[in-house]
């Protein structure tokens, strides 16, 4: 029997215990993405494979669309429809639900439908008139037609059952084109203004060597040569009411000229700056300028007295007609803006803000209640009195227009700064000619630039002045014929609204 000393070693011969391995501390994100299945590792045993199809999924999405779709047209009597439908099939059968669902009704069938004013949709057979029940716009085809409970209906092909709705848009009336029959020479500047003598007899030139020259219409010869200005002339006006002349310029010197003595009879001082535009008002003796002080001026052409002055533009004024009913007064300016003015308040009746760069160029049509402005981003209609804006023109010069001016017949000639002059059908907008100034041998190609144009009393004439310091003389082209110069038109899309 074992003593106390060995009970007490036999505790020692136990096997120690293994020493635990150290753990890598990891972090706390490192850790999540072990315990997630990756994408790949979950699918890339079937990959390429596709999932078996379940019947009873597919059945289910079958009787769903049959009901959903065509609901209304189940339980519609098949006997004759069928038999309809298996002749024009040539004796081909289809017993599937779809087939069934689809049979067109025969046509006592849709007598009967229409006695009974049953309120199910159908489908209207070969016999129906070529034209939808609901809407009324003519088919081309109406074998895949399906018209469903609420109204809403469905086309197989819905391009060809769509009606071509023509363009409401005007089309432009047929204009000859015109060419250039006369080139004159004499001034020894720039030629900057113009205008016509109300008996259509003469026209005068203002030009940038100071003198305005008076020429004679048929033949284009020289008859008066005037001196007085100290700068270039930018403005001319010939009153119909009296036998005077008027001259603006970049002197600050507005002048009247007595045509009968050749002389200066009147001047008319207030301008701070030059003064780039003139105009006359039709029936009361007052004068309007404006220039580069941002003010138009009203004069009373006999007692040289400033009746107002318009002030509101925040830049250069460098267009201004006048007419006899409110807006009595109308200007263009550098600010983009075209302002209404009420003559007897002196206040702006209406601004304008339509363009996006200087409006240097206005016209009024002869006959209408309408007007053009033309600037270097677009060529604008609007309506008199309020000032609506009709459309665009439908082409872009891509030039700054200079100058503007229509006839009685229609047609807008518009002048731009690299000598390009495009004719309009006033009434479409169409551009139906781009002529190109030629400048006179011995100047610059940048020389090709139209600074003012104007027609003649007749409106069969076109004057245009330019910066190689020629006059050109434009008329309608005799021997042109809508034959020989097609119209070619396309009615504008989508218009710009502003």
């Amino acid at each position: 029997m074992p003593g106390p000393a060995a009970a007490a070693a036999a505790p020692a011969t136990v096997a120690p215990a293994p020493a635990m391995e150290p753990v890598e501390p990891q972090s706390l994100k490192k850790l999540s993405l072990k315990s997630l299945k990756r994408a790949l590792d979950l699918f890339s045993p079937i990959h390429g494979h596709y999932t078996p199809s379940d019947p009873a999924s597919k059945q289910i999405r079958i009787s769903y669309k049959l009901n959903a779709e065509y609901g209304s047209v189940k339980n519609l009597s098949s006997n004759k429809g069928q038999d309809q439908v298996g002749n024009d099939a040539k004796g081909q059968t289809d017993t599937s639900p779809t087939s069934s669902a689809l049979a067109l009704p025969g046509k006592d069938d849709m007598r009967d439908l229409q006695k009974a004013g049953s309120e199910n949709a159908i489908i209207p057979g070969p016999t129906m008139p070529p034209k939808t029940l609901e809407t009324g716009i003519p088919s081309r085809s109406l074998s895949g037609a399906v018209v469903s409970i609420s109204g809403s209906e469905r086309y197989q092909s819905t391009s060809a059952l769509m009606e071509r709705i023509p363009s409401k848009w005007p089309r432009p009336t047929w204009h000859p084109p015109w060419k250039n029959y006369r080139v004159i020479s004499g001034h020894l500047g720039w030629v900057r203004s113009i205008a016509f003598d109300p008996g259509n007899s003469w026209f005068c030139t203002g030009s940038a060597d100071r003198t305005i020259k008076i020429w004679d219409v048929a033949t284009g010869r020289l008859k008066l040569t005037m001196t007085g200005h100290i700068e270039q002339i930018r403005g001319l006006a010939v009153s119909n009411r009296h036998t005077y002349l008027f001259s603006a310029g970049d002197d600050k010197q507005v002048k009247c000229w007595d045509l009968e003595q050749n002389k200066v009879i009147r001047s008319y001082h207030g301008h701070l700056s030059g003064v780039y535009c003139l105009a006359l008002h039709p029936t009361i003796d007052i004068l309007l300028t404006g220039g580069r002080d941002s003010v138009c001026r009203v004069w009373d052409i006999r007692t040289k007295a400033m009746v107002c002055a318009l002030s509101g533009h925040d830049n250069t004024v460098c267009s201004v007609f006048a007419r006899p009913t409110d807006p009595q007064v109308v200007t263009g300016s550098h600010d983009t803006t075209i302002k209404f003015w009420d003559l007897v308040a002196g206040k702006t009746m209406v601004t304008l803000t339509h363009h996006k760069k200087s409006v240097r160029a206005l016209a009024l049509h002869p006959k209408e209640q309408t007007f053009v402005s033309g600037s270097a981003d677009n060529i604008k209609k609007f309506s008199l009195p309020k000032g609506e804006f009709l459309h665009n023109m439908l082409s872009q010069q891509k030039s700054i227009v200079n100058s503007v001016a229509v006839n009685e017949d229609g047609i807008l000639a518009t002048a731009g700064d690299n000598g390009s002059l495009w004719f309009w059908d006033w009434r479409s907008g169409h551009c139906f000619q781009q002529a190109q100034a030629i400048v006179q041998p011995g100047s610059l190609d940048s020389e090709a630039c139209i600074y003012a144009l104007s027609y003649d009393i007749s409106g069969t004439r076109l004057v245009t002045c330019e910066a190689d310091k020629t006059i050109k003389m434009w008329k309608e082209d005799e021997m042109a014929t809508p034959e020989t110069h097609p119209l070619n038109f396309r009615p504008p899309k989508d218009l710009r609204r502003y």
